[in-house]
């Protein structure tokens, strides 16, 4: 995407932002796909393209760098069905390029900002990571080493950082009926993605899905599940998204929630991968293969749940509508509430006032009435009792024993 050039004149705010939609391309066009294309054509275009304009790959080529970002800019709103409808119905005015979620590609940083990145990921705030070019292109040229996994039997390994670990599984048609899952745990802070690879003609491998590692207490985990009906996947970093009103982030706790891209596979060759996806340290983990024949009741259950959160999306939906009413309602009242309240203490206030007003006497102040009534206190008492206050006067007053004057004489010895 071309850059900005700057003007001797100061630009409004407005003409800057309409000058910015008109340099914008059509995502469609940018991603070299029709407007009718289905969302895995998109993510394959995006894969190729990214990989082709990679910082990894064009390293000092400002060109590459524009295009990269723009190719990544144009599947942020393609990607995300929402968006995408916006995008189509009013164009850019209707995308907030401010929210847009980019994904990092930990291996094109620098120290300082991978540090950065791992502060902010540990202080929770939600980072959307991408796997390494140059993983994808060894990947793609056939040029990594495969390990076979066999279903029930778990593997435990050690990928590095920014390093990936492959896995084949083949299935016959019966194990294609029934399901495969596919899942990954760690123990500890270990952070990894589970990655799905699609065989290309020429022998590669193309990056089809991605799951990133979800932690539960002290267990860190992924997985996929091809069942033969639809399976929905839970996105993190759109619904941990940072929102200052909580009750938006309430209302969209639920947007990460969308259907896998596949639900079943076919007989044959299948590769799975384990990314390390931590910012400075390697990942410990253990991945199995299992097959659906065993988990029928399991199947059944997943397929409830998952019918039962969509049903509450669009329950959410439909509430936040007429909780945002009655909210504004609530929040008109209590503000007349306490509008109310200070009124009354007002007019009780100057009720007091005119109370008070009914006196022919000054109001005292504290000091000087407790004096007078002190002073007004102690005549009282003397012109009751004027022989008592004359007779204490009278009499003498005793010495005290240490006042006594003691003669002794100094010329005897003692």
């Amino acid at each position: 995407m071309p850059a900005t050039g700057f003007s001797s004149k100061p630009e409004k705010k407005g003409d800057a932002a309409a000058k910015q939609q008109q340099q914008r391309r059509d995502p469609y066009e940018v991603l070299g796909v029709a407007r009718n294309s289905t969302d895995q054509e998109i993510k394959s275009s995006y894969r190729r393209m990214a990989l082709k304009y990679h910082p990894d790959k064009n390293q000092n080529d400002p060109v590459a760098a524009d295009m990269f970002k723009e190719v990544t800019y144009s599947y942020n709103i393609l990607s995300d069905p929402d968006k995408r409808r916006q995008y189509d119905t009013s164009g850019f005015e209707a995308i907030d390029s401010e929210n847009q979620e980019l994904e990092l590609d930990l291996s094109s940083l620098g120290t300082v900002n991978t540090m950065f990145a791992a502060l902010f990921s540990k202080l929770g705030v939600p980072i959307k990571t991408s796997v390494s070019a140059t993983v994808l292109e060894e990947a793609l040229n056939g040029s990594v080493t495969v390990q076979s996994l066999q279903f029930g039997k778990p593997l435990c390994r050690k990928v590095e950082k920014q390093s990936a670990q492959f896995y084949s599984v083949n299935i016959n048609e019966k194990e294609s009926q029934l399901g495969l899952v596919c899942r990954v745990h760690s123990r500890g802070s270990s952070k990894f993605k589970l990655l799905y690879f699609e065989q290309e003609v020429n022998g590669g491998l193309s990056l089809a899905l991605q799951e990133d590692s979800r932690k539960t207490g002290k267990m860190s985990s992924a997985g996929m599940f091809f069942l033969c009906f639809p399976v929905y996947r839970f996105d993190q970093t759109k619904s941990m998204a940072v929102v200052k009103d909580p009750d938006a982030a309430f209302f969209r706790k639920l947007d990460g929630f969308q259907p896998c891209e596949i639900n079943e596979l076919k007989a044959g060759r299948h590769i799975f991968a384990v990314y390390g996806d931590n910012f400075f340290k390697s990942a410990t983990y253990t991945i199995e293969v299992l097959c659906g024949e065993a988990f029928s009741t399991e199947k059944e259950k997943l397929r409830d749940v998952e019918a039962k959160i969509l049903a509450k999306r669009l329950e959410l939906s439909k509430f936040e509508s007429e909780y945002r009413e009655v909210l504004a309602q609530f929040t008109d009242m209590t503000k007349r509430y306490a509008h109310e309240a200070e009124e009354i203490d007002g007019l009780l206030k100057k009720r007091n006032t005119v109370h008070a007003s009914y006196s022919t006497n000054p109001p005292l102040s504290w000091s000087s009435s407790s004096s007078k009534v002190r002073s007004s206190f102690k005549g009282s008492m003397a012109e009751e009792n004027p022989a008592k206050e004359k007779k204490s006067r009278d009499r003498p007053r005793k010495k005290k024993w240490f006042k006594l004057h003691l003669k002794v004489d100094k010329q005897k010895p003692c």
